[in-house]
């Protein structure tokens, strides 16, 4: 097993994917839960350096959209230990030979978050979460699901996004997941594990086209929302 040490990164408390109570099951999918994985004396720094992004919904990364520690925390995520660690509790050997995609999402509408599956492109996903707080309400708390018609039909509890809570699952055709719908701050990071380099230059492309096409819708005062996946 990759056992990773706390001096492997500047922010990610990695030796939570070691703890006992780390959450991990194979049915009806593979997938984690783990919590603070992020350092409380980080809250500031890293929602200061988080992009101001202006449409709702994730969009591609950008380095230039981010303060130093958001790609630094961005680079700790998409690491070769992070990677293999997570595909270890997955059931994916060697997840960090895959190419990575990394998206941004700072807000919310409430059309978002619709049950479904990742496409066949994907190999995992995880959802790193930096709220510093959640209202009293499961409208936008993540959950993973049985079926896809059924947001009460849980695999687990419902997982709220809060600071330094990770989601990460495998992609399978019943890796059913969503949320209720909510509008506002909601602040994820995710990073995509790809088949191929084609797929990665696929979403690169039709990210750079949302960019563009939020900008414009901006300018003209339309909606400039991205669409989930």
């Amino acid at each position: 097993m990759t056992t990773i040490s706390a001096d492997t990164c500047q922010y990610l408390t990695l030796p939570a994917l070691n703890q006992e109570k780390l959450l991990v099951r194979s049915e009806p999918f593979s997938f984690l839960v783990a919590r603070n994985l992020l350092p409380r004396d980080s809250v500031a720094e890293l929602q200061e350096h988080f992009p101001k992004l202006k449409g709702a919904g994730y969009l591609p990364y950008e380095k230039e959209d981010c303060g130093e520690s958001i790609n630094q925390l961005i680079e700790e995520m998409t690491s070769t230990e992070f990677a293999n660690a997570l595909g270890e509790h997955l059931g994916i050997d060697n997840l960090a030979q895959y190419p990575t995609f990394i998206s941004i999402s700072r807000s919310l509408k409430k059309r978002h978050g619709n049950i479904h599956t990742d496409g066949k492109s994907k190999i995992a996903t995880a959802l790193l979460y930096l709220n510093t707080d959640w209202p009293t309400t499961s409208d936008g708390c993540l959950r993973l699901l049985k079926s896809i018609d059924d947001f009460e039909d849980t695999v687990v509890p419902e997982i709220k996004p809060e600071y330094g809570t990770l989601a990460a699952f495998k992609r399978a055709d019943n890796s059913f997941h969503g949320h209720l719908p909510y509008q506002g701050e909601r602040l994820v990071i995710q990073v995509a594990w790809l088949v191929s380099a084609k797929d990665k230059a696929r979403k690169a492309k039709r990210g750079r086209f949302a960019h563009k096409l939020k900008a414009l819708l901006g300018r003209l005062g339309g909606k400039s929302d991205a669409v989930t996946t």
